[in-house]
């Protein structure tokens, strides 16, 4: 009697213990189904992409290093330090040779090595163009500045390849001159390259275009990348579709864009 008692406690425990395991499991599975769905449904950071992009293209190097590079008929050099920089181009006009220098104190146009004066509006003429130059050849470097502003627009697909798709728009207070030019960037699921980029502009009437990246290699650990330059067949082309033009052909060729002797010290 006394074991058949013993029996039917033993077995009351075991079963209370196999029920709480139980539902210990079954809490713990709805929980990791919870983050799992959470993770699957939530949206990439886009400043983590851009970070994931920076690290992969050259991370701190661009901060403290001496950049050169011939970009069509023109010499440029970068030259960046701690709490300075410099960017400058060099080039022949008219058998006068022409250098005009940007620092963190301003603009200076020098003609064969003497001073020259450039009103205002020529000299942000000239910064701007120069800008414009670096901002590509050292793409996604100054992708996290704080007039940027990111929006993340899911993956697409991209001559077999899958991308990170983001916006890239400005704020007007410190966003430049064409602040209001918009830009799309396809990043590498991967490795985070920017493999593929298409902009609006508001200049000379405005436009589209889109990049096809070519060409990749590392100079002293800084990624650098010649490009394919189109525009839409169709003008009125959303900017967002320039992906899917070029897998249907609706893109064509205007230029190529090819950095040369690139040094960095």
């Amino acid at each position: 009697m006394l074991l058949s008692k013993l029996s039917i406690i033993l077995k009351s425990r075991v079963s209370g213990l196999f029920f709480i395991i139980l539902t210990m499991l079954k809490f713990i599975s709805i929980c990791f189904l919870s983050i799992t769905l959470v993770s699957c449904t939530s949206k990439p950071d886009a400043d983590k992409i851009i970070e994931e992009s920076i690290r992969y293209s050259g991370n701190g190097k661009y901060n403290n290093a001496k950049i050169t590079f011939d970009f069509r008929d023109k010499h440029y050099e970068v030259i960046r330090k701690k709490d300075s920089w410099k960017m400058s181009r060099l080039f022949i006009d008219k058998e006068q040779e022409i250098e005009d220098i940007y620092t963190n104190n301003g603009f200076e146009r020098l003609v064969n090595n003497n001073h020259f004066p450039v009103e205002d509006s020529m000299a942000f003429k000239y910064i701007e163009s120069i800008n414009s130059v670096f901002y590509f050849a050292l793409l996604p470097y100054k992708l996290n500045d704080e007039a940027v502003i990111k929006e993340y627009l899911g993956e697409e697909e991209i001559e077999g390849h899958a991308y990170h798709k983001l916006r890239i728009s400005f704020k007007k207070e410190g966003g430049g001159e064409d602040y209001q030019d918009k830009y799309i960037y396809w990043f590498d699921t991967n490795d985070f390259s920017i493999d593929y980029l298409a902009y609006s502009f508001q200049v000379n009437d405005g436009g589209l275009r889109f990049r096809k990246a070519i060409n990749e290699r590392f100079v002293g650990g800084i990624r650098f990348v010649d490009y394919i330059n189109y525009e839409p067949v169709e003008k009125n082309s959303p900017l967002e579709s320039l992906g899917h033009d070029l897998e249907s052909n609706q893109l064509q060729e205007l230029s190529r864009i090819n950095l040369e002797n690139i040094t960095v010290e």
